[in-house]
Parts: C-alpha cells; structure tokens; sequence
C-alpha cells in the first residue's frame, strides 16, 4: 500500500503576495482525492521526532535557535520565511513524514512525503524555503539504525541540492547526486558527489536523454540498498523561478524513467516534492500529481 506523508500544519500561512505556493499543499491531496488515484487510507499523519534525530543532521546550536526562535533577523530572512512557533511546528513534523516514509517504503517499496524536499537546509544554517533537510535527517536515522548501509540521493529539483551536499561531503556511505540549472540559485553551488549543471531553458529531449545515460550506471556505480528521490517539478518551462523548459509531459516521463528503474532494481525509495513555482497553481498540481499517479501504477 502506497503510504503518504501529510499533515494540515503543511499548509502555512504567509504574508499576502508571497512567492511561495503555499497553496499546493493543500490542493495536490484533494486532487489525489478526487481523481481516484489515493483513498483516505493512503495517508497518514507525521508526529514530531525525538531531537536526537534532528541533531544527526544539524549542529545544536543552529538547531536550538530554530526551535526556539532565537535566529537572527538575518538568518531568518535567508530562509525566506518569517519565523514563528507553527513554521517551527512544521518543519518539524515535515522531516518526520519523510523519515516515517521512509520506513513504509522498506515494508511497501516506496514511501511519499506531500511536502518536503527540503534540500537548501546545511547543517548549520537555513536557507531557500528550507530549514531541516527532511532526507538527510531520514537518511542518517536509516543508517544509524542499520536499515540501510548504502544511500542514494537523486535530486531532480532545478536548483542544487546545496545543503544536502555539505551535509554528507564526508560521508561516504550517502551518495548525493543532482542534476539542476547550471545558472540558477544557489549561484554558489556545493559539491555533490555527482552534479550534472544545465544550462537555461535545456528542454524535454536533451534533459531526458542526459538523465537516461547517467541514472542506469549510477545505480551500477553505488550500489545503493536505499533511495531517496526528490521530484521537483520547477524544472517546468512556465515555472518562475526554474529557467529550464520541460513540458509537463517531458516532467512525466522523467519520473517515469526514474521510478520504473528504481521499481526494477527492487530499490525501496522515499519521495519528496520539492519545489514547483509556476504562475498558474494548475501546473503545479498536475506535474506533481503525475509523480503519484506513476507512483501508484508503477509500484501497485
């Protein structure tokens, strides 16, 4: 059974004209609804891990301030959302659905989070709409409990998994991999184990074919017995933020081929959001809804 990660403290309260879609959290699980692709009992509620779990990933005292609203004005503003004791309550309980995800894809073959994805998040500081890093956090609480000895990251969101990457630059145990806009925030990248820059407006064919020749040998390459894959769908032509040009069909087929793949090499896989800006909420929903849909018939 496909379990699904959601919680209604996803769906956060911003300021008017923010540029964050708030909004699809709220909409993508009515869509799954609605359409018949997931019933009541595919979700599930995340809780709140013990702070043990948190602190594999992040410093103390970077940690701490964030929970207790200590962050400095700058800080906060590098995260690009105001700081309050609901957004503190949120981030928290995003990372527990992807680590209880996590678990379900090990019983079921794949486990999904509505939200997280959360990849900007270093272990000291936030930044770009991420304050945790949800996978890294369930990556290390795999690891440290002998669930896993081998992890890939396949991050597939526009923008470079920078967080991510300073998270694990010494562990050789996670494999990060992200293939994302070249000239794109952040425009100081990390170093991934694996990074593959894009240029602008790369579209369907040639964004394709270079995940098709380097995915296959990846998985050869690491070996993984763990997935983690984040689904970022602001690699779409009308997105905002995103200056690649994939067609909400190219978007399909990417996570087509990469589930299929990771299906077939009996790889249990957790699947984060990430991010997704188009102007038109409708967009957003579809390409996101698409990654659920594959999900169910690949997997079920």
């Amino acid at each position: 059974m496909l379990k699904i990660a959601f919680h209604p403290s996803y769906i956060h309260p911003l300021p008017a004209r923010h540029r964050f879609p708030m909004e699809k959290y709220e909409l993508l699980p009515q869509q799954l609804l609605y359409e018949g692709t997931c019933e009541a009992e595919n979700f599930f509620e995340p809780e709140v891990l013990n702070d043990k779990y948190y602190l594999a990933v992040h410093d103390a005292e970077y940690f701490y301030d964030f929970i207790n609203l200590k962050l400095s004005q700058k800080e906060i503003r590098r995260t690009g959302f105001p700081l309050s004791r609901s957004l503190v309550h949120r981030e928290l309980l995003i990372a527990g659905g992807t680590l209880q995800a996590a678990k379900y894809a090990l019983e079921y073959g794949v486990g999904m989070n509505i939200a997280g994805g959360t990849h900007h998040a270093y272990t000291y500081r936030g930044e770009g709409f991420c304050m945790l890093n949800d996978q890294a956090i369930a990556a290390k609480y795999l690891l440290n409990k002998g669930l896993a000895k081998q992890i890939l990251i396949i991050d597939l969101d526009v923008h470079q998994g920078n967080g991510t990457a300073e998270i694990f630059r010494e562990d050789a145990s996670v494999f990060t991999f992200s293939m994302h806009g070249a000239k794109n925030y952040p425009f100081k990248k990390e170093e991934s184990n694996l990074d593959i820059g894009l240029p602008n407006e790369t579209e369907d064919e040639v964004y394709l074919e270079k995940l098709k020749t380097t995915l296959p040998n990846l998985i050869e390459l690491v070996k993984p017995d763990f997935v983690f894959y984040l689904s970022g769908v602001d690699v779409l032509a009308t997105d905002k933020l995103g200056k690649l040009s994939l067609s909400i069909a190219g978007c399909k087929e990417r996570d087509r081929f990469v589930l299929q793949l990771l299906k077939d090499a009996q790889l249990p896989t957790q699947i984060s959001m990430g991010g997704g800006y188009s102007k038109e909420i409708k967009y957003i929903v579809e390409a996101h809804a698409n990654t659920y849909r594959l999900v169910q018939n690949i997997f079920f």
